[in-house]
Parts: C-alpha cells; sequence; structure tokens
C-alpha cells in the first residue's frame, strides 16, 4: 500500500470532542452534532440516531435507518443497501456522491473528490450512532455542502471491562453476528477489539443459474486510546478491515417481467460479482490546556480496491475480438421492450427472448466488464476551539484547515461472450486496459470559521468555508498486439490529459431565537457547493440556501418544522456508469437554473404518559418539491429538459411512522413507511417512474436477564412488491418479506 502520509503526526488539531481535561479516561467518539439535545439546539436542522433508537430495530441496511431522518431521500438499488444512494434536501442521489460521508467525523466516501460515488460505505450494523447536519451548520463538514453532511459513528471505547455478541439468522440463508470487547485500564490505556459478520443467499433467483444472490461481508476493527488521568492529551489508533463479495448485478427487469415475477433475474447476469476490501487508519490527538481552548490533530489513509465484473451491453451482430466491441446498453434493451419497439434490428420480442435466454446471440455479441478499481483517499486536518465570554455574549469559535489528497485508478477489461442454450459462453477474455485505464486524481485545501454566538435569548452562528481543489484525469491507450504490461503508463502510451482548478468561498449564518422555555425559532442561510469533476469547462455545482424552522418542546411531545429553499444556479450532471445513461463515463453536464423547495417534520411523544409504561409515538414527514427552472437541449445525460421537469430521483412525499411498547423486560416497535413514486428521467414519461411504496417493518425484544436478550424482527411485513428503481438497467424490486430472530449478550 502506497502511504504518503506519515502517521504518528501529532500537532494541533480540528474536530471537537466532549469533555474537559481530566474528566474521561478515553477518547470521545467524534462528532458533528452530539447528543439529541444538542441537536435541539443546534442553529440549523440537525438529527441524531442514538444507539437506543438503532436498537429497536437492528438494521444492517442503512436505507432503513436514514429513513428515519427528516430530508433523506433513498433511491433503492441491491435491497441490502450495499451501496446505498443517499439524497438530502434534493441533492442527486446516486451513489451519495453529492453528501459528505463521514465515519467519526473522517471523509470516507473512496475518493471523496475525484470519485466520490460510494462504492464503499461502511457496515451500518457496528455503528453506535448516526447524525445528519443541513444547513448553515453544515457548512464545517465539505466538501458537499448544499444537502449537509452523514456521519456514522463506530463503537466507542468502554470505559469498564465488558463485551457483548450480538447474533441473529433469518430468511434467504442471512445470517449475522456483531462482536466487541474493550476496557479502560487504570492508566488510562483502552482498547477495543470488534468485528462484524453478515451473510445471505439473497433474495432473487437467476435463470437457469444455481448461483445465490447474496453477500460476505466481514469487518474487523480495532482501537487503542490513551488518556492518563488528569493528562491534557489523549491519543487514539482505529485500525479498520472490510471484504465484501457480493453477486449483485447492474440488469434489473422490463416491467412485463417484473410484474410476473419481481425477484427474477435474467440468467445474463449470473457472472456478475462485486469483490470489495478496504482499510483505513486514523491517528487522532487531542490537547486540551485549559477549560477553553482545545487543540485536534487527525491523520488519515483510507484505501479501497473494488472489482465488479458486470454485463454492461450486447452487439447484435457480434463480434469474436472484445476489442472491437461496439455495444447497446442494457438499459435501451428493457426501454426498448418495454415501448413495444424495435432496436438493432430485432423486434420487442426478440429483444426480450435475448433477456430471457430463449435466443441465441453472435459470437461475442454480449459485453462483460471486469471493472477493476483501486482508490486512496488520505489527509491531515488541524483545528481549534476556544470558548469564553466576550462582553455579555458567550462565543464558542471552531477553526479547521483540512489537507486532502485522493485518487481513482481505473484498468479495466472488456470481455464478449455469447448465449448459447441460455448459458453464456466465453469467446475472448480481452486485453486488460481495453475498458479503462486511467488515472484521476485530486488535491483539496479546505478551510473554515465558524462560532456560536450565545448572547440573551440569541443563538449565531455565522460561519465562512474557502475550497481549493486542483483535479487531474489521464488517460493511457492500450495498444493492440502490445507485448509485456498491456496497460503500460508509459509516456509513448498517452492518450489524453486534463484539469480542472476550482477556488470557492462559501460563507453562511444561522440564528435561533428562544421564545420561551418550550419554543424557539431557526433560520439560516448559506452557499452551497459541489466538488465538480475533472472535466473542463463545466460550471461547478452551486447553490443559495434557506431555511426556516420552529422547535417545541415538551415533558410529552416534541416537534420540529422546517421549510427550506435551494435555488441552484447550476446543477451538475456527471456521468457514471451506474447512472444508466448511454454518456462517456467521467463527462459532466450543466443542468442550468433548479429550484428545490421542502419541508421536513418530526413529532416525537408518549401517547400512553399515564400508563405506567412507555408508548413512544414518533413521525418524520417529509415534501420535496424539485424541478428545472429552464429548458435543456437535449444532452447525452439528462435527456430533453423543459422547464418545470422534476428532478430525477426525488419523491415529493415520504412519511415514515413508528408506534411503540416499553414494559420491562419487553419492547415491540411497529413501523410505517410510505414513498412516493418518483420520475426517474426529467421527462417523467411512461416506464421512467417508481411505484409508490408501502412498507411495515416490526420488531421485539425480551430481556431474559441483565446478560441476555432475545430479539424477533419482520421487515416488509406485507411482502411488498415495489419498483423502487429504475437504474442503471431496468426495474428493481425492494427486498421481500424476512424473518430474522436473535440473541443479544452482554458480559
Amino acid at each position: 500500500m502506497n502511504r504518503t502520509v506519515a502517521l504518528p503526526v501529532l500537532a494541533g488539531g480540528i474536530v471537537l470532542a466532549n469533555g474537559e481535561p481530566g474528566d474521561a479516561t478515553h477518547l470521545e467518539e467524534v462528532t458533528i452534532v452530539g447528543t439529541r439535545e444538542q441537536a435541539e439546539g443546534t442553529p440549523g436542522a440537525a438529527h441524531v440516531l442514538d444507539s437506543e433508537t438503532l436498537a429497536r430495530f437492528a438494521h444492517t441496511d442503512v436505507q432503513r435507518i436514514a429513513r428515519q431522518i427528516p430530508g433523506v431521500s433513498i433511491q433503492v438499488e441491491d435491497g441490502f443497501g450495499l451501496r446505498p444512494n443517499l439524497s438530502i434536501r434534493g441533492v442527486a442521489t446516486e451513489r451519495s456522491g453529492r453528501i459528505t460521508l463521514l465515519e467519526d467525523g473522517i471523509l470516507v466516501a473512496p475518493a471523496p473528490y475525484s470519485a466520490p460515488s460510494a462504492y464503499y460505505f461502511p457496515t451500518p450494523g457496528r455503528m453506535s450512532a448516526f447524525e445528519v447536519l443541513k444547513g448553515p451548520a453544515a457548512i464545517s463538514q465539505g466538501p458537499y455542502t448544499i444537502g449537509g453532511a452523514f456521519n456514522m459513528i463506530s463503537t466507542p471505547i468502554p470505559v469498564e471491562p465488558s463485551g457483548s455478541l450480538f447474533a441473529e439468522t433469518g430468511q434467504y440463508g442471512t445470517n449475522r453476528l456483531h462482536g466487541t470487547y474493550g476496557a479502560v485500564g487504570d492508566h488510562g490505556v483502552g482498547y477495543l477489539l470488534e468485528t462484524h459478520q453478515w451473510f445471505s443467499d439473497g433474495y432473487q433467483a437467476i435463470d437457469r443459474s444455481d448461483a445465490d444472490t447474496g453477500l460476505e461481508v466481514r469487518d474487523y476493527t480495532l482501537k487503542v486510546a490513551l488518556a492518563p488521568p488528569q493528562s491534557t492529551h489523549r491519543v487514539e489508533l482505529k485500525l479498520q478491515l472490510a471484504g465484501q463479495t457480493s453477486n449483485q448485478s447492474y440488469l434489473g427487469l422490463t416491467d412485463a417481467d417484473f410484474r410476473n415475477d419481481p425477484r427474477r433475474r435474467y440468467g445474463l447476469s449470473a457472472l456478475d460479482r462485486i469483490r470489495t476490501d478496504h482499510e483505513q487508519v486514523i491517528v487522532r490527538h487531542e490537547y486540551v490546556p485549559g477549560d477553553a481552548w482545545k487543540l485536534t490533530t487527525t491523520v488519515y489513509d483510507n484505501s479501497h480496491a473494488r472489482n465488479w465484473f458486470k454485463t454492461e451491453g450486447i452487439d447484435f451482430d457480434g463480434s469474436a475480438n472484445a476489442e472491437a466491441l461496439s455495444r447497446t446498453s442494457w438499459s435501451s434493451v428493457v426501454s426498448a421492450v418495454n415501448r413495444g419497439i424495435p432496436l438493432g434490428g430485432r423486434s420487442a420480442s426478440e429483444l426480450a427472448a435475448i433477456l430471457h435466454g430463449t435466443a441465441d446471440t453472435a459470437m461475442g455479441s454480449i459485453q462483460l466488464r471486469a471493472n477493476d478499481r483501486e482508490y486512496e483517499s488520505r489527509g491531515i486536518q488541524f483545528g481549534v476551539s476556544w470558548s469564553g465570554l466576550l462582553g455579555e455574549a458567550l462565543h464558542a469559535l471552531r477553526i479547521g484547515v483540512r489537507y486532502h489528497e485522493d485518487e481513482e485508478d481505473r484498468l479495466q477489461r472488456n470481455s464478449s461472450y455469447r448465449q448459447e442454450n441460455g448459458m453464456l459462453r466465453l469467446d475472448d477474455l480481452g486485453r486488460l486496459g481495453n475498458a479503462g485505464n486511467r488515472i484521476q486524481e485530486a488535491k483539496a485545501v479546505a478551510i473554515f470559521v465558524q462560532d456560536r454566538i450565545d448572547i440573551g435569548g440569541w443563538t449565531f452562528t455565522p460561519g465562512l468555508r474557502y475550497e481549493d481543489i486542483d483535479q487531474r484525469r489521464i488517460r493511457y491507450e492500450t495498444r493492440p498486439g502490445r507485448t509485456g504490461n498491456p496497460a503500460s503508463r508509459a509516456a509513448d502510451n498517452l492518450r489524453s490529459t486534463r484539469a480542472n482548478r476550482t477556488r470557492i468561498v462559501l460563507p453562511g449564518i444561522g440564528a435561533l431565537y428562544r421564545l420561551n422555555d418550550r419554543a424557539t425559532i431557526l433560520a439560516g442561510v448559506h452557499k452551497g457547493f459541489t466538488a465538480p469533476s475533472n472535466a473542463p469547462d463545466v460550471r461547478p455545482e452551486e447553490a443559495l440556501n434557506y431555511e426556516l424552522g420552529l422547535r417545541l418542546g415538551g415533558s410529552v411531545a416534541q416537534i420540529e418544522a422546517v421549510a427550506f429553499l435551494s435555488d441552484y444556479d447550476n446543477l451538475l450532471g456527471e456521468c457514471t456508469s451506474s447512472s444508466g445513461v448511454d454518456c462517456e463515463v467521467g463527462d459532466a453536464f450543466d443542468g442550468d437554473a433548479v429550484t428545490i423547495r421542502g419541508l421536513e417534520l418530526s413529532i416525537a411523544m408518549d401517547v400512553a404518559p399515564a400508563a405506567g409504561f412507555a408508548v413512544p409515538f414518533e413521525v418524520v414527514y417529509t415534501y420535496i418539491d424539485g424541478s428545472f427552472d429552464t429548458d435543456i437541449a437535449d444532452t447525452d445525460f439528462f435527456g430533453d429538459v423543459g422547464a418545470g421537469d422534476p428532478v430525477p430521483y426525488i419523491p415529493k412525499h415520504q412519511l415514515y411512522s413508528t408506534l411503540g411498547v416499553q414494559r420491562e423486560p419487553f419492547s415491540g416497535h411497529l413501523s410505517i413507511g410510505h414513498v412516493d413514486g418518483a420520475c426517474v428521467r426529467a421527462s417523467c414519461g411512461e416506464f421512467e417512474r417508481t411505484d409508490d411504496s408501502f412498507t411495515v417493518d416490526l420488531a421485539g425484544s425480551y430481556q431474559m436477564t441483565d446478560s441476555v436478550g432475545l430479539f424477533a424482527r419482520v421487515e416488509n411485513l406485507t411482502d411488498a412488491d415495489d419498483i423502487v428503481g429504475r437504474h442503471p438497467y431496468g426495474a428493481r424490486p425492494n427486498k421481500g418479506r424476512m424473518f430474522s430472530i436473535g440473541v443479544d449478550l452482554t458480559w
């Protein structure tokens, strides 16, 4: 592994942790919001899902977790949430590439600037909490500040020697184990050992194949900390390894096939499989010289490797040579079958026969690609915080500086197959690099300054963020007949280069006013930004963002309502394989002006406060209306857009509600989720919309002793079958009804 950052570097730092010198014997986990109580005092929309909330259903699918947060939208792809498509306040959903993804306050996407698509996502089942920060408060967490930041908080080092083991088994051959053990010694030396193992055979069946559609995820974490009592210094080392194999495909179904059997997979996808490996190293140092000051340094290094072997498209005339294959995407084939129109000289029925495996294809006609990529993401963050009185105002000032560099290295291979008697037969393996031989990289310096000013009943948070980003892409040829390394990176093999530099200043301010002990008003405005690609002559994505809200709190009920508006100067579209669009991967497109407005509402209350036991009831509702403000000439990415057309994959109405009963030693919860159908293209024509989705989950637990608990859960209780996505290549289902039981041991 190439590591250019010296991990032992310890100096002054960036991210706040709770506590004062000597009041803790270990490092606190890095948060961007804090507790639920702290979120309620934030001059901006902030939400926390703590460990108690997560334990209700014990989900390991982040999509099921994230729908509990207002303002978050989801584009379901695989049903397990392995590579989730998350959006905050209407930003593009694809691969969560337009939100700032963090684990313990550290950028965690494989290459956050040069290739932000989240082909790696931390295992949600090992997290202790989730946070979302939106509005002007989110300018401290870049580079994606239009929607906001999504932070995952890993398991903390326990103060007392303790361990836990959660084991779960369920339908579709699904098994999960999460184990932890840790302690802090008398001299402030702490440690945590953790593993999370997750396996499943999958809920889909592949035509004419005994291959499963499941997953294997193995995750290991080690934390070691030194925090001597009464010392002003604390140090922590975190090592995390994760490996995944999943038999997932980009190929979906035609609508007719979906309605007949939504959990079918075409035999053309029988060989599709992705393997990934991820390594993370974090060293964090805190120096707290007194009550007012705190200095923190964080050095991080993430490495990620993935190879997704999957079917890409078809050349109807065929070619025995993988180098010469000119393919039509499966997205176009599925669309032609849906519409009953010919494509490539084949009728819709002939195209359907190819999908169904009842028609043979020409030699070399079907392309499968080994999408082999390696990512590096590393950096160092420094910061300082100070709190104190200036006159009558209490200030909490934070200043942060981050130097970051990342890269994506593509070395991909096209192979050509034919379909014969319903099975795929290899015709030409192809040469390494024939489907992509390029490096793209980014270097960035980010600076933010933010002050929290409390005076009387008012709280203000003025802030400023600066990003200076250098990006470059280098493409190499793979020459026919080359001997030795077929993907040589020699200078004489250079194909093209391009570069882009962006410098931007992002101001913002939030305000909160306490009307009384139970009611507060919040408001904010900030300039939001999305880091652009290395494509030249494409404007960066920028938006002015506004929010106005009300919080009502009491002993029985808490209510929050926040209205928001994002006024885009330019919506950016970036071509990726997962977009399912026929365009050059890596190219970017201007979407011009867009307006996104919405309302986020959350209610939490005990509906039976006098019952002698808790009956918690929570409702989360999100309304988002996003539309293009101008006409856009037909492009490979957006298509032919007219003013007023909707922003893709953003449902207008989303509702999530839970009702629980908690009476020791029993606890039970029922959740109901509704998501409007969403347009998957701006034109929103026939076969360009998802279904309305209604999902019911049920979970219960019984604490047998202080150390032993039993758990049961049913996901998708009604076994609903909905088209929840249409990308990359066709209609995609939600996961079917799934029953699980488990045991939770602590000691």
